[in-house]
């Protein structure tokens, strides 16, 4: 059946040639022109609000299983955005430290916090920025994951397994937002920040992240009277209270800061809490004024 249909079209054009017929109306003749072109290749992006069984470093493909937010799971994904502009010219993806990964911290940033309703920092929360593998990044993927994971307490930040989404998890109410804490002390340093309710008797409560200016790790270091400052500033905004030389008689300061490699990544978030020592505390100190935190 192939061959006589050959053999047929093959007489039809003949006899066209030889009558010197034109082309039957709608024929060009160009058998080319009429195909559609193909479509440019996408490369792969990851989704925003997919959720992981592990937390990655490294957005391989072949790791790449994203589970239902329903199921257990370590992390997600709660935006992605795509790196440009000279760092996206480069022939790696950015490196820890390197300007490409501040700003991808900082969108990650703005963005989560955005999603999950406060300062990531404000609740048991781990921010991670993932760029496709090295291979992928040869080949033209230029997407960068901001990931967010619960963590099982401030000292140690295992990640937590959990089921359903991040997604607004720090609105008002919530359970992952930080709050009261009994704090387990060796002279003046802090061993374990233990929560309680701030029903309970307890002696340190979360007011605020304070952002630190864009210092060099070391200044930062050397210059810890600064920070606590900042922290009797947001006690006195967050107590109500008038933030003058008598802020540091009536509560101390706790702070919680980036490791070097995160702040070397953009991250310049603080986290401060006040701290009474000489008193027990049964109620936020949240708009309570002169009554709950009084000079001593």
């Amino acid at each position: 059946m192939r061959r006589l249909w050959v053999a047929v079209t093959v007489s039809t054009v003949a006899a066209l040639a030889l009558g010197g017929c034109a082309a039957p109306a709608g024929v060009d003749r160009d058998l080319t022109d009429d195909w559609p072109a193909f479509a440019a290749p996408v490369g792969f992006v990851p989704s925003t609000g997919a959720c992981h069984p592990t937390v990655a470093d490294v957005g391989y493909l072949s790791g790449y299983q994203p589970v239902d937010c329903a199921a257990t799971h370590r992390a997600e994904t709660l935006h992605v955005g795509t790196m440009s502009g000279p760092e996206a010219e480069r022939s790696a993806p950015p490196r820890t430290g390197s300007a490409g990964m501040r700003a991808a911290h900082g969108d990650c940033a703005r963005q989560v916090t955005q999603a999950l309703g406060g300062d990531w920092r404000s609740g048991r929360l781990r921010l991670s920025v993932v760029f496709p593998s090295a291979l992928a990044w040869s080949g033209g993927a230029r997407w960068y994951r901001c990931d967010v994971a619960e963590v099982t307490d401030l000292d140690q930040g295992d990640v937590a397994e959990r089921t359903g989404s991040l997604r607004g998890a720090l609105k008002p109410g919530s359970k992952l937002a930080l709050g009261c804490f009994n704090p387990k002390m060796s002279k003046d340093d802090v061993q374990e920040m233990r929560p309680v309710a701030c029903t309970a008797k307890h002696h340190a409560e979360f007011v605020g992240v304070y952002q630190a200016p864009d210092i060099s790790y070391a200044e930062f270091e050397r210059t810890p009277l600064r920070t606590h400052k900042a922290c009797r500033g947001l006690i006195a905004k967050y107590a109500k209270l008038p933030d003058d030389g008598n802020m540091q008689y009536r509560a101390g300061t706790i702070i919680y800061h980036p490791y070097a490699e995160q702040w070397r990544d953009g991250d310049r978030g603080v986290q401060c809490f006040l701290w009474v020592s000489d008193r027990t505390l049964t109620r936020s100190v949240k708009g309570a004024g002169a009554k709950a935190l009084p000079i001593t």
